[in-house]
């Protein structure tokens, strides 16, 4: 371990693998997954490359633990959602969209660069609590909204929820292809109205 390394590690409380995944997750957003090395990782955190393997079964470990380390800062980032029964309906919800833009932003094209690695993205999954990625939280927060009879009672809140995060996928998925190019995006306030349109109280 260099003295760089050692002194990072004396001054926080964090072990050399959470150093490393914290590392990697910093390499994954700076320069995408799709070309991230061992020895790049191991150059970076100031270890040997074999370092690597004293902490983790395989590349792929490594991987699925600094793409949650990297999604989990990106979210940190963004700051907190709305809560319910605060503000409007209309204005928290375009917050929540404006949260899932930029997540996405974030970390898709991190995804795109994994997409031949499906053991990294099945690991990945693994790791996820449950009801913790922005999706469940958005449909949380649907859920209180028609408790406290802000939302329609008959609201079909998972089509209103799949149809919020697919306007996040459609907008950052139609950039990360080229030969494509990107569609028009819609404004939130529009994609906020035509959604309230049919769950409006």
């Amino acid at each position: 371990m260099s003295p760089r390394t050692a002194a990072a590690l004396r001054d926080g409380d964090r072990s050399l693998r959470e150093h490393l995944i914290a590392t990697a997750g910093a390499l994954m957003a700076e320069e995408g997954a799709a070309k991230l090395t061992v020895r790049a990782i191991a150059r970076r955190a100031g270890v040997a490359d074999g370092v690597l393997y004293n902490h983790f079964a395989d590349k792929e470990e490594l991987l699925a633990h600094a793409l949650r380390a990297h999604v989990r800062g990106a979210e940190r980032a963004l700051g907190d959602l709305p809560v319910a029964g605060d503000a409007t309906v209309e204005a928290n919800l375009r917050a929540h969209l404006a949260y899932g833009l930029a997540l996405h932003r974030a970390i898709l094209p991190t995804f795109a660069g994994l997409l031949a690695h499906p053991v990294v993205l099945t690991r990945f999954a693994a790791l996820t609590p449950t009801n913790t990625e922005w999706r469940d939280r958005l449909l949380t927060y649907l859920h209180a909204e028609r408790d406290l009879g802000r939302l329609s009672s008959t609201a079909h809140l998972d089509a209103a929820a799949a149809l919020l995060v697919g306007a996040c996928h459609e907008t950052v998925f139609s950039a990360l292809v080229p030969h494509a190019g990107p569609a028009p995006a819609p404004s939130l306030d529009d994609v906020v109205a035509t959604v309230l349109e049919g769950i409006g109280a």
